[in-house]
């Protein structure tokens, strides 16, 4: 473990080292929409690189509820207040905040109108939209679906919900989850709420049990989070793949019921963590194509389809790269040190980004899976031999110790993107 994470943590400082040493002499517009952690970590360093650029970040939330470590609060081990995050770390960085959302990106005229009735113009744009879920792909779930059935993807009110759900059923109920097919935000993030809903129930529900049904034959730490609820919960969890009918065709909000091929399923609670795109300001500038992803170029994450404008995070098309909170703080740094050579007139060199994510299957039980990205014929690729999984024979602690990992990592990339 040592020895990856001293390796990563020298790729990542090779992937900002050629703009922090070219900074001095760039200057323009930057516009940044979207401010997790993704956009945050863009504008802040966009700052730090350049003083002199113009940075402003358009976001309309006054807080920002993290989603990392939110699974969490479903186990009552985090409360929702401690996902929350303010701005002013970015204002006090020379960042301007527009509490305000963007409607109308205008690639040509390099326009971005608010909706306030501002409009703001750029040199660059950095778009962040997150993601918005696709209400037509999942017959019978729609925004009013999620008061019954609450999906939690988006953490704050429907994650609270979802508490009030499971903390309301009665021991010996049946939760039953779904998980889309790929791609969608946070792979692990299904198995990980899953692991701590089983937490939570075994010591206040131990008759319960809880259903994931997948529309997926495999996942992201697949042996380590079976190898793990084996462990912790036997009997606790099903995990129903595509190919043993685990995908749903259709919910009914009413009876909380989830169809699949293979039969109906009845919940006394349901999570149902529908279908993704990119967030929709992203379709609207004509940076989405016909997936509802957002397609870059793997150096600078510039859109293939709007030259001037960069996607990051859950929104982007990242090739081998995943959609984290870790890998979106990753990209904005990358790219925020390429914008600052591209506004000076120089060609950005190929970056080194990195990935770690850690998954929590109880209070002292963590693991992790880690990646090292680089471009390779226009798309970013995993460098061979450079990331890992947690080991699956724990030896000693080593599942406490990634766990109090996990948390050391969620405060320091908090802290660093919001200050």
């Amino acid at each position: 473990m040592t020895t990856r994470r001293t390796f990563l943590k020298g790729a990542a400082v090779l992937g900002l080292a050629p703009a922090i040493a070219s900074a001095q002499s760039a200057a323009g517009k930057v516009v940044v929409i979207g401010g997790g952690f993704a956009g945050a970590t863009a504008a802040r360093t966009l700052k730090a690189l350049e003083p002199r650029l113009d940075v402003t970040l358009v976001e309309p939330n006054a807080v920002y509820i993290a989603c990392p470590f939110s699974n969490a609060v479903l186990a009552n081990l985090r409360e929702i207040s401690q996902q929350e995050f303010r701005y002013d770390g970015l204002k006090r960085a020379g960042v301007t905040v527009a509490a305000t959302s963007a409607t109308t990106v205008d690639a040509t005229a390099k326009t971005v109108t608010l909706a306030d009735g501002n409009k703001l113009t750029y040199d660059r744009l950095v778009m962040s939209p997150g993601i918005d879920f696709n209400w037509s792909a999942l017959p019978g779930y729609d925004e009013a679906a999620t008061q019954k059935m609450p999906h939690a993807w988006k953490a704050g009110a429907q994650t609270v919900l979802l508490r009030n759900q499971l903390q309301a059923m009665e021991d010996g109920g049946l939760v039953v989850m779904s998980a889309p097919a790929n791609p969608y935000r946070c792979p692990p993030g299904p198995y990980e709420r899953a692991s701590l809903i089983a937490y939570w129930m075994k010591i206040w529900k131990p008759k319960s049990k809880l259903l994931l049904l997948d529309a997926k034959d495999g996942f992201s730490k697949q042996r380590l989070f079976q190898n793990g609820w084996a462990e912790l919960y036997p009997g606790m969890i099903e995990w129903v793949p595509l190919s043993k009918g685990g995908k749903v065709t259709s919910v009914d909000p009413a009876t909380l019921t989830l169809t699949t091929e293979f039969g109906s399923h009845k919940a006394a609670v349901a999570n149902v963590i529908p279908p993704q795109r990119a967030g929709a300001i992203a379709a609207q500038a004509g940076v989405a194509d016909r997936t509802g992803w957002c397609p870059v170029e793997p150096v600078a994450f510039e859109s293939t389809l709007k030259p001037g404008i960069h996607v990051l995070g859950d929104a982007a098309i990242m090739g081998g790269m995943p959609k984290s909170a870790f890998a979106a703080n990753a990209q904005a740094k990358v790219c925020a040190a390429a914008i600052v050579e591209l506004l000076a007139g120089r060609k950005p060199q190929d970056p080194i980004l990195i990935n770690t994510c850690y998954s929590l299957l109880a209070a002292d039980y963590g693991i992790s899976v880690a990646g090292v990205y680089r471009p390779d014929k226009g798309q970013l690729t995993d460098v061979p031999g450079a990331g890992g999984v947690s080991a699956l024979d724990a030896v000693g602690g080593l599942r406490g110790q990634e766990a109090l990992y996990a948390s050391s990592w969620f405060r320091t990339i908090t802290a660093e993107t919001f200050g």
